[in-house]
């Protein structure tokens, strides 16, 4: 299945099982009246609309590129991630609001019981359906799946926390701590929201992915062929599920020019090879100069003009920079 459809498909159930959900929540707080169970049903709004939202920019990142997008869509996700993370946050804060207002002025709360059923079949769905929306967009690159998962999980973990809550209640009758849970959880959703913000906002302003980087230096490193005497200039752009890579391979200067593009080609396969297809390949090829025979390991070279001093493994420190290597 195209990764950009399954992407929507599974978007479509997340959106579809937050709006139960919020509907579910809303009933446990009528039934109980608990500003810890309103937490959940207020976290829950924020499911449902970042997940129309979140829906809305797969379907944007889904599109083919264009004469006005030649890269593509994908920077869609990214925004939609922003949006969740900011409303997140959002919820965080009127949640405390909430309960410093429930704590100031308490209600009675009523049918405990029910509402922790209720809360406990929420978050069960909740942890399933983000688990697979996190593996999913693991897997096809997608900021904006893989954000609605962790947002599903983190109100997961946050139900639970409410529930440990609302037993104690049920056990102590301490009202008050109804609203000291729901402050904790708030502090933890917003914290999360800050995560979801922080990383959307990577993406937009093309952050370097050094985790990324150094898995890709592990693997040119390890399958290094002898023509690829240097990279450099590497740079690499993520677009939704896309990545596009820019860098300058240097190889010897007496490659014709279909032997230089076969270097390119086996760089580019190797990539393919280990991350998958979702990799877009833009190689500068650059001739040797004489300070690179230092470098170089061609044994049988019958124009070198330095002998061969030692190879030099690429580093983040040395392959992002925009200059040849030498010693």
């Amino acid at each position: 299945m195209n990764s950009g459809r399954e992407n929507l498909r599974i978007q479509k159930w997340v959106v579809t099982v937050a709006v139960l959900l919020f509907i579910v929540k809303i009933v446990a707080f009528w039934v109980t009246r608990s500003v810890a169970i309103l937490t959940d049903a207020l976290e829950s709004t924020v499911n449902v609309i970042a997940g129309f939202i979140g829906l809305y920019s797969l379907y944007v990142a889904a599109k083919p590129r264009d004469e006005n997008h030649p890269y593509g869509h994908g920077k869609a996700e990214f925004l939609s991630a922003a949006v969740e993370g900011t409303l997140i946050i959002v919820a965080g804060l009127v949640i405390i609001y909430e309960s410093i207002l429930h704590f100031i002025y308490p209600t009675e709360l009523k049918q405990l019981d029910r509402g922790i059923v209720l809360v406990a079949f929420t978050a069960l769905i909740n942890f399933v359906v983000g688990y697979i929306s996190i593996r999913i967009g693991k897997k096809n690159n997608s900021l904006a799946l893989t954000a609605s998962g962790k947002h599903l999980q983190t109100d997961t973990y946050s139900t639970l926390g409410i529930i440990l809550g609302l037993v104690l209640i049920r056990f102590t009758h301490l009202n008050w701590l109804d609203s000291v849970t729901a402050i904790i959880f708030a502090f933890i959703i917003i914290v999360t929201g800050y995560q979801i913000l922080r990383h959307s906002l990577a993406g937009i302003m093309d952050e370097a992915d050094k985790e990324l980087l150094q898995k890709m230096l592990a693997v040119l490193n390890a399958n290094r062929r002898t023509n690829w005497i240097d990279l450099h200039n590497l740079r690499v752009i993520k677009y939704g599920g896309q990545f596009h890579i820019d860098c300058h391979l240097t190889v010897p200067w007496y490659l014709n020019v279909i032997e230089a593009h076969k270097e390119v080609e086996e760089l580019g396969n190797l990539i393919k090879r280990e991350f998958g297809t979702v990799f877009e390949l833009f190689v500068h090829t650059d001739p040797c100069l004489d300070f690179s025979c230092s470098i170089c390991t061609q044994n049988d070279c019958t124009v070198r003009q330095r002998p061969f001093a030692r190879q030099i493994e690429w580093t983040l420190e040395n392959v992002l920079q925009d200059k040849k290597h030498s010693l």
